[in-house]
C-alpha cells in the first residue's frame, strides 16, 4: 500500500514538473517571438486562459523568466515584460562577441562536411531572401547560422549563455539589418565566416565573427543615437537611452 501511495505521489509530481516546463516554454516563447510586448503588464488570470494552465504553473514558469532577465515581478505589483535600454542592447552584444568568438574558434575545430553542407544551404537561402527584400526572413537565417556554429562547438554552457542574452535583445526595436547597407555588408560578413570555416582554420573564423559582430554593436549604436522610441500606448516619445520600443510580433531581427 505504501508503495502504491509513493508510485501515485511520484507520478503526480512528475505531472507538475511536465506542466510547468510546459507553460515556461509556451510563455517565453510568447514573449520572444512578440506576442506580448516590452512594458506590457503579464495578468496571471489572462495567461491562465491564454495558456490552459494552472495559476501554480503561470508563477512557476514568471519565476524563471524572471531570473532569466525577459520578465521583472514586483511584490503587489505583478509582472511585466523587461524593457531593454540602449546601453544594455549594446552590453548584451559585446558579451555576445567574446563568448562567439571562442565557439567560433572551436566549431573551426570540430567542424564536419555535414556542418559545411548546412551552413552553405543557410547562406545560400540568405542570399535570395535579400533578393527578395526579406530582411525579416534574413535575420531567421541569420539566427540559424549563429546556431549551428553554436552546436559545431560543443560547449553547451556558452551556447546556454549565448541563447538567453539573445532571448533578452530580441526584442529590441533597433532592426540593425533596416539600417542602410547594413544587409549586403552582413551577407559579406556571414560568407568569410563560412570560408573560415571551410578551411578549418580557428585564428581566421575567430577574426571573421568578431569582425562580424563588431560591425553589428557599430550598426547598433548608430540606430540607438537616430532613434525615438516610446512605450506601448503612451503619448510621448522618450530618450533611446532610457527605454526600446517594441518589436514587431514575432520579428527577430537583432544582431544581424
Amino acid at each position: 500500500m505504501a508503495a502504491a501511495h509513493a508510485r501515485d505521489d511520484g507520478s503526480q509530481a512528475n505531472r507538475r514538473r511536465a506542466d510547468h516546463s510546459e507553460t515556461y516554454l509556451r510563455l517565453r516563447e510568447a514573449i520572444t517571438g512578440g506576442r506580448f510586448q516590452p512594458n506590457e503588464r503579464l495578468v496571471e488570470a489572462q495567461l491562465v486562459d491564454l495558456l490552459g494552465a494552472g495559476r501554480s504553473s503561470i508563477r512557476a514558469a514568471l519565476v524563471r523568466l524572471d531570473q532569466e532577465g525577459l520578465v521583472t515581478r514586483q511584490p503587489n505589483r505583478g509582472a511585466r515584460v523587461r524593457l531593454i535600454s540602449g546601453r544594455e542592447a549594446v552590453e548584451i552584444e559585446q558579451v555576445r562577441i567574446a563568448l562567439e568568438k571562442m565557439l567560433a574558434r572551436s566549431a573551426a575545430e570540430h567542424v564536419t562536411a555535414d556542418d559545411l553542407a548546412d551552413l552553405e544551404a543557410t547562406v545560400v537561402e540568405m542570399h535570395r531572401r535579400l533578393e527578395q527584400d526579406d530582411r525579416l526572413g534574413y535575420s531567421e537565417l541569420n539566427s540559424r547560422f549563429h546556431q549551428r556554429i553554436w552546436k559545431m562547438a560543443d560547449n553547451e554552457l556558452a551556447a546556454s549563455l549565448l541563447a538567453t542574452l539573445k532571448s533578452q535583445s530580441i526584442r529590441v526595436q533597433y532592426r540593425t539589418i533596416l539600417q542602410p547597407g547594413r544587409a549586403d555588408q552582413s551577407m559579406r560578413e556571414h560568407v568569410a565566416i563560412l570560408a573560415a570555416l571551410t578551411a578549418a582554420d580557428p585564428e581566421a573564423t575567430e577574426a571573421a565573427m568578431a569582425e562580424h559582430l563588431s560591425h553589428v554593436v557599430s550598426t547598433l549604436r548608430r540606430a540607438i543615437a537616430t532613434s525615438q522610441v516610446r512605450l506601448p500606448g503612451a503619448a510621448a516619445s522618450v530618450a533611446p537611452e532610457a527605454v526600446t520600443s517594441p518589436l514587431a510580433a514575432g520579428a527577430n531581427v537583432a544582431g544581424a
